[in-house]
């Protein structure tokens, strides 16, 4: 029997993309799911395709940049099933990519808001939710291998993706003695529309004086391509299931980039053997280390 028949999931972002391949994936198994999306239109048809598999399902259009839509998501998942026991955070944008000195204070703004302040909101409303019926549950963040490895030329897009991941590591400890499994997903290239997501962008984020020189966009796009030719996001969904199902917390989806990882973190051991062998913190390696949990 599946350890989430009955239960039921928030997904914020879940409309189409990762979002949907997550909601369909927990729908197959049994939970009740609660989609909420920015795109009303999208909604709709994400809602027929669900109820088509026999999967029960509540939409909720909203907007994860305000509090007050996650706390209307929140009671309106508790009227219609009675109790939360998932929140897959995966709203998501990307903004375009631009060296350090073109940085544009609205895109840091947009990216922020969405990727990393959504994410604390839907953190803030939904959990509280899942420990009040004290059966546990699960919080799963919607990261990067940008959260893993810095991407050039994408500064806000891998700042916010690094937070998801350290906050996640950070509730990781905080809610396991509350039966709640928290999970960082970190996928690649996955074959969403993500490179469009100028398209649902806030008023208030847009800059109307922004003038764009069209023959200043490069002629080949390589990160569009690359998303384009991602994997797709129902198997993103069934790798989330198989990932609960084990208890881990980073969720990987592509394991091609792993020597890449191993890189960065050989980068940094070595950068401590450095910091052990200096003198000048020769007081400081005689310490006992420091524990976080």
């Amino acid at each position: 029997m599946s350890n989430y028949k009955g239960k039921t999931a928030v997904i914020s972002g879940g409309a189409e993309g990762i979002g949907f391949g997550i909601a369909q994936a927990m729908g197959l198994q049994g939970m009740n799911i609660v989609l909420g999306d920015i795109d009303e239109a999208q909604l709709v048809k994400s809602k027929t395709k669900l109820l088509d598999q026999g999967i029960s399902v509540h939409t909720v259009k909203m907007d994860v940049t305000d509090p007050d839509q996650w706390r209307s998501m929140g009671e309106q998942a508790i009227e219609r099933f009675g109790k939360v026991h998932m929140l897959v955070n995966n709203a998501g944008v990307a903004s375009a990519p631009g060296p350090i000195e073109a940085t544009n204070h609205k895109d840091w703004n947009w990216v922020i808001d969405v990727n990393l302040k959504g994410v604390i909101y839907g953190a803030e409303v939904i959990v509280p939710l899942i420990k009040s019926h004290g059966e546990g549950g699960w919080l799963i963040n919607v990261a990067s291998m940008a959260g893993m490895i810095g991407v050039p030329y994408a500064g806000a897009y891998t700042a916010t993706k690094v937070a998801v991941v350290g906050m996640s590591e950070s509730w990781h400890v905080e809610l396991a003695k509350h039966n709640i499994h928290v999970s960082a997903l970190c996928p690649a290239f996955v074959k969403t529309r993500i490179h469009l997501s100028h398209r649902n962008r806030q008023q208030e984020h847009r800059d109307e004086n922004r003038v764009v020189d069209p023959s200043a966009a490069p002629k080949h796009n390589a990160a569009q391509e690359l998303v384009e030719n991602g994997i797709p996001p129902e198997l993103v969904g069934q790798r989330v299931v198989e990932a609960l199902n084990a208890k881990e917390l980073y969720i990987f989806t592509h394991p091609s980039e792993r020597e890449a990882v191993q890189q960065r973190s050989k980068a940094i051991d070595d950068a401590f053997a450095r910091a052990q062998e200096s003198p000048l913190l020769a007081d400081i390696n005689d310490k006992s280390p420091t524990t976080f949990g």
